[in-house]
């Protein structure tokens, strides 16, 4: 690999690692950034699919404890056990959806138009939520994502799949769908954590299978690049977000996607970025 493949590498690693756990869009921003800087090895689809696995690993070593321990009671009856179970379900809904629409999605989706309206439209989305949570002044229905049921965390996986269509962000759709269901903002933001974990490792190791025929050693530094900068950025993102959330709410991310997805809108009708 050389120098310009290696440096292409880093910084879309450092782009995944920012955005996976926001509700900003990893894919929409690595799908942009991949055509900004000229990103066009084969299978770059895998690749951003593949350097996810490393935020993913982020998130396992930041609840390493509680994961751990989760695996020491899998068995025994309680919250443990309990979280597992939620998070298997919310796993679900998307996983099947994924299958049968993974392939329809890269084809007509993984473009800079459909990310760049995803974006805007999402960004509107979280607005009118966040002004409407305030505006009700309801106190959480859930107040801990050990407190969930089956029944919110089946929802909350419904929504996770809106976060198939690229630029819609697979945080986004849960946190602020967990806001809707009555999730308070910390629950739906660790949920929406270990969520992510069976999500995205499992969707990596699809694709992973599936693209296997172009798939060559040349691939690998690139993906081990991007895998551990990604990792590395993703720690830090984690750490800081679950600070953020306990005072502060998302219209920031919602400005910020409107105006991202209007700024890529333009460049693209005025021939600055390829459709």
């Amino acid at each position: 690999m050389d120098l310009a493949y290696t440096i292409q590498a880093i910084i879309l690693g450092i782009v995944e690692g920012l955005t996976e756990f926001l509700p900003v869009s990893s894919t929409g921003h690595l799908i942009l950034a991949g055509d900004i800087i000229g990103y066009d090895e084969t299978g770059a689809e895998t690749f951003y699919i593949a350097i996810q696995a490393g935020a993913i690993l982020a998130v396992c070593w930041h609840y390493r404890e509680r994961i751990i321990a989760i695996l020491k009671n899998l068995f025994k009856p309680g919250k443990d056990q309990r979280l597992a179970v939620n998070t298997v379900i919310a796993f679900l809904p998307a996983a099947v959806l994924g299958v049968f629409c993974a392939s329809a999605i890269k084809t007509y989706l993984f473009k800079p138009i459909p990310v760049a309206a995803a974006l805007v439209i999402g960004g509107l989305i979280i607005l009118w939520i966040e002004n409407a949570q305030q505006k009700s002044g309801k106190a959480p229905r859930v107040a801990g994502m050990d407190d969930m049921t089956w029944k919110d965390a089946l929802a909350v996986g419904c929504m996770q799949c809106f976060a198939l269509i690229p630029g819609t962000s697979r945080s986004g759709a849960t946190i602020i769908g967990g806001l809707v269901l009555g999730l308070s903002r910390k629950a739906a933001t660790e949920f929406s954590f270990f969520l992510s974990i069976p999500t995205i490792f499992g969707a990596t190791a699809y694709d992973l299978w599936k693209s296997r025929d172009i798939l060559t050693a040349a691939n690998l530094p690139s993906i081990t690049i991007g895998f551990v900068v990604s990792f590395i950025s993703a720690i830090f993102v984690v750490r800081w977000l679950l600070r953020f959330v306990s005072t502060n709410d998302f219209k920031g991310f919602g400005w910020y996607r409107i105006g991202f997805g209007i700024i890529v809108l333009i460049a693209c009708y005025s021939g600055l970025m390829s459709i």
